[in-house]
């Protein structure tokens, strides 16, 4: 299915807006998680940088061939597969190490994160239909909404109960939630070979 040159230029903008809010949330979340002691932080932080890896190659492919889309896409889901393995392994590090993560911090750079993530999926959800690679950018939006929730509330939770407990809870849902995500951009990847 060729797109039109309107099209064409429409992927592109919307593309190019989507990296630039996952690039400038990776690096807020990054220091702030790490100033916080914040797994949940952390791990949305790098969720947020493989969203950006993978609108970069969704970039790379708009204007390519259906090949190039889909390898695209299926670097996507390996990339996004290896950061679920990393993840899982800095919340038992986290875990056995200690951490003492700042609710308040969590909250508030989360509710920042779910903001630029709305407008993400806002943008996507108009290019979704269709081509893999674009697909797998709305996929990765979707599951970041839902990261974020998770962070705000086991923020209030960190608040709440005085323990990081909730924090390495939700670092570990995020870790479960990408590599749950990884198989259904292979599923969409194989929905638009057939």
């Amino acid at each position: 299915m060729s797109t039109s040159f309107s099209e064409h230029a429409l992927q592109l903008y919307t593309v190019r807006i989507v990296l630039a809010i996952n690039l400038i949330m990776f690096a807020v979340e990054m220091i702030a998680g790490w100033l916080a002691e914040s797994t949940g932080l952390m791990a949305d932080s790098l969720d947020m940088l493989a969203d950006g890896a993978v609108y970069g190659l969704t970039l790379y492919a708009i204007g390519r061939s259906n090949k190039e889309k889909k390898l695209a896409a299926w670097a996507a889901a390996i990339g996004q597969f290896i950061l679920s393995l990393w993840l899982a392994f800095e919340v038992v590090r986290r875990f056995l190490g200690g951490s003492d993560p700042l609710g308040w911090v969590m909250i508030g750079i989360s509710t920042l994160a779910l903001a630029g993530n709305y407008i993400s999926f806002v943008l996507l959800e108009k290019l979704k239909s269709g081509e893999a690679h674009l697909k797998a950018a709305w996929i990765f939006t979707k599951y970041d909404i839902l990261a974020n929730l998770g962070v705000i509330i086991s923020g209030a939770m960190v608040l709440g109960l005085g323990t990081n407990l909730p924090d390495l809870i939700i670092g570990t849902l995020i870790a479960i939630l990408v590599f749950y995500g990884t198989f259904e951009i292979f599923d969409a990847v194989k929905e638009t070979s057939s």
